[in-house]
């Protein structure tokens, strides 16, 4: 695609989301995977998941609570990403 067309739909992120990735990064992806491989890595995945991930809010919450409850989740799924690309 060509700097002159638009993009369509979700076109711009597909276009944009497959940048090379740098060596220093390369190995920092695979230091988180090597740090969560082993019985223990798994089992603390697997606590910050059900604790952090799977939690719920009632309809009661605050904007506070839902602001940092979602920034528990951003932080953690960013965590799991960088486990993945380390995997691969």
């Amino acid at each position: 695609m060509t700097d002159d067309q638009e993009f369509v739909g979700w076109a711009w992120f597909e276009a944009h989301g497959s940048a090379p990735v740098a060596p220093a990064e390369t190995e920092l992806c695979r230091a988180f995977a090597r740090c969560f491989a082993d019985s223990d890595g798994r089992l603390i995945v697997d606590h910050l998941k059900r604790v952090i991930l799977d939690r719920r809010l009632p309809p009661s919450a605050t904007d506070a609570e839902l602001r940092h409850l979602e920034g528990q989740r951003s932080a953690i799924a960013h965590l799991l990403a960088m486990v993945e690309r380390g995997r691969t």
